[in-house]
């Protein structure tokens, strides 16, 4: 455990300087490129480096069952980890649904807001709504999303039960759903950074789920049924 700790004591601040120094790097390119995609390139860069600072090795399958064209990625949500992974080894250029309140965060905001990514103000329903339409705008309009749709990271191993938002997005939008299980990520920092270990995650795609003759009311349906897929990938790797 002593030894853990220094180790995440020292992390840390190499962490911190990473972020800085990519979030300057960011801001510049998304000033000039305002497609996102630089700031993409760069997240993708900067999360494989913390990644292998934190000594985790990321192991991707199913990269063919990549949409060929914009659908929504579905991932479970375990791990501080989980945003690095998806950033630093998803093969697919996507931004993210994030919380509003997050572009008031220095560099990490910024660069969110210039990457192109989208924000939600949770706690006004009809400004989140004209927020989630626009969204949709987008996707049809070719950009990916990965969501997160448990909301908040698992306290265990379990998947647990996806929100419809994301799942009425994709309806609206018209674009398939891509299943992604995360596997390893809760293994890896089971209480946290500070019990960051050494360790391999698998990112597993599986293949899109199509939501042609649903309708909006289909919402919950579609996202048991995306669920179900994510916790059996889990599933299935940690028997084997």
């Amino acid at each position: 455990m002593a030894r853990t700790l220094l180790l995440a004591l020292v992390q840390a601040p190499l962490a911190a300087l990473l972020t800085m120094a990519f979030a300057l790097a960011a801001i510049a390119v998304g000033l000039v490129d305002r497609t996102g995609r630089g700031c993409r390139r760069l997240a993708g860069t900067w999360s494989r480096l913390l990644l292998r600072l934190a000594r985790a090795r990321v192991r991707v399958d199913g990269d063919a069952h990549v949409a060929a064209g914009p659908a929504v990625y579905a991932a479970n949500h375990g791990s501080v980890l989980d945003i690095l992974v998806v950033f630093g080894h998803l093969p697919v250029d996507f931004r993210i649904i994030h919380k509003r309140s997050l572009y008031l965060v220095p560099f990490v905001g910024w660069t969110l807001w210039l990457g192109g990514h989208v924000g939600i103000d949770r706690r006004h329903p009809f400004r989140a709504r004209r927020s989630l339409d626009a969204a949709a705008r987008r996707i049809r309009r070719g950009t990916s999303l990965v969501v997160f749709p448990e909301g908040t990271r698992s306290a265990d191993r379990t998947v647990k039960r996806f929100k419809r938002g994301s799942f009425s997005l994709a309806l609206e939008a018209g674009v398939p759903v891509v299943p992604v299980s995360l596997v390893g990520v809760k293994d890896l920092a089971p209480r946290g950074l500070l019990s960051l270990r050494p360790g391999e995650i698998l990112v597993r795609l599986h293949p899109p789920v199509a939501v042609e003759g649903r309708t909006p009311d289909d919402a919950d349906a579609l996202a048991e049924d995306v669920r179900r897929i994510v916790a059996a990938g889990c599933e299935a790797v940690a028997r084997s």
